[in-house]
């Protein structure tokens, strides 16, 4: 059996601190939070505090055929960071380092441990702003963030992830260390490897450390709500603010169902009677209050029942956090819907053109009655990004059965829109049927044959992607 020597070879490159086989501690490390995707049983997991650990873990794994796993905080919703049975889970958890900030040249130079809020305070602390900010990013990790290019809430206009990712360190499959990218404002020498790694899930190499692009501080913004009375209607204000080229810098939706669980699970006073509302803000310093007045007059012509501005920073903050409640309120809701345990949620990523957004939520409601599941809506409006939320009884085959058919009919309905199948998630173990689809048998081969260059016996998060 590979188990023993291998460990014992862990254990002299790492520390018997940092390899880990407790069984209850294996079960908690088994998974990331994406509800019915399968997970193995992991042999170890192990904690690298640095490049040259993670050299070390690779190269052993590789010398005895045994897969690896990399991990973040697990806060991911795709099943890309869940166990293989014998895997190595390499967890990056212990790499917390901020190691620069240069206001300068408005970079940081992190591990990939690092949290996103805790970067995003660092550099706030200079007057800098680290603008990628998903729902989970007091937990989330960078290394996680690049992994997944993950997006947020100011995706609508600062974008993903990737778009700050200027330079990469990768530890590949082989045990060898990659750089790539640079440290400069601007820079086309070679391929562009830094972005081939962004989005990779673990499948092509660790990431080890990461030169993210800084920007300064933006202004303080200001914030409204609309209601409506009907989510394509809110789907339509959306279509018409970007028409008009106003650039908000946050844009979510959220649906009745999605304001009811919020409120049950922390009251503050949501409107649950709504069907939608809209939480938009702005932060173009001198002309913020004409911009936030712009658009709300776009969502009373769109049909909004009632538009209302913040009053203050601390009202704005207590809206934004409503919406970062969002997936902790729907867990709720599931529970309660479904008890004893058995109440889960299929979360979906899809993303549509924003003139598409008022047909794909007027589907996503005709597929919640035709395979009768409750389905919460809720997402980054401003681009297009909706999370369906399916909320499933896990102990009921028939309720899986139609959840996961509401699931492909999303599906299936995002991608006739022009659409893709994830648009900040990933594609883990949850979507992989559908990358293939949406990418085709060329693009699978493509795919495929970049896998084995960098990953030729596939040790590297198997089953994942594709």
């Amino acid at each position: 059996m590979a188990g023993t020597p291998l460990l014992d070879e862990l254990r002299a490159a790492l520390g018997t601190d940092a390899v880990l086989t407790d069984p209850d501690l294996l079960r908690t490390h088994q998974r990331d939070e994406a509800d019915l995707c399968p997970a193995g049983t992991p042999l170890v997991v192990v904690r690298p505090r640095d490049t040259g650990e993670v050299v070390a873990v690779l190269r052993a794994a590789a010398r005895h055929g045994v897969p690896v796993v990399p991990q973040g905080a697990r806060t991911g919703l795709a099943g890309a960071a869940n166990a293989v049975d014998g895997a190595v889970l390499l967890s990056t958890a212990a790499m917390t380092e901020i190691r620069e900030i240069d206001p300068v040249a408005r970079i940081a130079v992190v591990q990939p441990g690092v949290v996103n809020a805790t970067l995003a305070g660092a550099v706030a602390r200079q007057g800098l702003y680290y603008p990628p900010d998903p729902g989970s990013w007091e937990s989330s990790t960078i290394g996680g963030n690049v992994a997944t290019n993950a997006g947020g809430m100011c995706c609508v206009k600062y974008g993903v992830t990737g778009e700050y990712v200027l330079g990469l360190e990768v530890v590949l499959a082989s045990g060898e260390v990659l750089r790539t990218g640079r440290r400069t404002a601007k820079g086309v020498a070679g391929y562009d490897l830094t972005r081939l790694f962004v989005g990779s899930e673990g499948t092509l190499g660790v990431i080890t450390e990461v030169t993210v692009a800084l920007r300064p501080a933006p202004q303080e913004s200001l914030t409204l709500v609309a209601v409506f009375d009907s989510t394509a209607a809110a789907g339509t204000a959306v279509a018409r603010i970007a028409a008009d080229g106003l650039t908000p810098s946050l844009l979510e939706l959220l649906d009745q169902i999605h304001l009811r669980a919020i409120e049950a699970y922390q009251p503050m006073g949501l409107r649950t009677d709504a069907q939608a509302l809209l939480l938009a803000a702005v932060d173009t310093g001198s002309r913020a209050a004409d911009d936030l007045a712009r658009i709300a007059e776009v969502c009373t012509a769109a049909g909004a029942a009632e538009v209302y501005s913040a009053t203050d920073a601390v009202e704005a903050a207590a809206l934004l956090q409503a919406r970062r409640l969002a997936h902790a309120a729907m867990e709720r809701y599931a529970a309660r819907t479904y008890p004893e345990g058995n109440g889960g949620l299929i979360i979906d990523d899809v993303a549509v053109p924003r003139g598409a957004l008022a047909e794909l939520l007027d589907g996503v409601a005709r597929i919640a009655a035709e395979c009768a599941v409750p389905i919460g809506v809720v997402g980054h409006a401003g681009d297009g990004n909706m999370h369906p939320n399916i909320v499933v009884d896990r102990a009921d085959p028939a309720s899986v059965e139609r959840s996961r058919r509401a699931f492909d009919e999303i599906m299936r309905l995002g991608l006739a829109l022009g659409g893709t199948c994830t648009g900040e998630h990933g594609v883990g173990l949850l979507k992989r049927d559908w990358l293939a689809r949406e990418i085709g048998p060329v693009g699978v081969r493509v795919h495929q044959a970049v896998k084995a260059a960098l990953d030729p016996t596939g040790l590297l998060n198997p089953g994942k992607v594709l």
